[in-house]
């Protein structure tokens, strides 16, 4: 039981994310329509595009970097969304990466067609530290779209829930602490 940092081999990357036995949490940032529905049904509702391909992150710290604390316009809400670790695994196994490699194994062109067949792609980015500096490692961002979006929305979500409170408190929590440092630092060169 409890909740552990997941470290997932996978081309020489690892995941990080909080997980148990049975879910994964991942991140999801949006409006207050969006936010509320999803909060009120469990699940995502008709305000949801299910057209377009969304974006899941393991990562808080990435999702802090990418909606800038809740402060960005249609990202003011942030939803933690335990996801059944089976259903994961899927969304990972059936991934395609969103740039090409040499090293993949197959042309550029073989790949440039399996990312138009794939219902799932697969991005590393530099991940960030609490102010939002890169940390040296890479963290994952899952792309699902199509059938993938149908099944995230109406069978692999356990739960949702609204952590928009704690990402302010945190944010202003980081501000004191630049403040004081600055603060402190004014005072020592006078």
């Amino acid at each position: 039981g409890g909740t552990r940092l997941m470290k997932y081999e996978e081309q020489e990357r690892k995941i990080y994310a909080k997980y148990d036995d049975k879910t994964i949490r991942v991140y999801q940032a949006y409006n207050d329509k969006i936010a509320d529905e999803a909060i009120k049904l469990g699940t995502f509702g008709e305000h949801f595009s299910l057209t377009r391909m969304t974006w899941i992150k393991p990562s808080f710290l990435w999702m802090m970097y990418r909606c800038g604390w809740a402060e960005k316009e249609n990202q003011e809400r942030v939803l933690a969304i335990d996801i059944k670790r089976e259903a994961f695994d899927e969304i990972v196994k059936n991934s395609v990466l969103s740039s090409y490699k040499p090293n993949l194994g197959i042309t550029e062109d073989e790949w440039k067609e399996e990312v138009k067949n794939s219902l799932v792609r697969c991005q590393w980015d530099p991940e960030r530290d609490i102010h939002g500096k890169p940390i040296g490692r890479r963290s994952i961002q899952l792309g699902i779209r199509g059938e993938a979006v149908k099944k995230y929305v109406n069978e692999w979500i356990v739960k949702i829930t609204d952590i928009t409170d704690d990402v302010k408190r945190i944010k202003k929590v980081l501000i004191m602490k630049l403040l004081k440092k600055i603060y402190y630092q004014k005072k020592k060169s006078t």
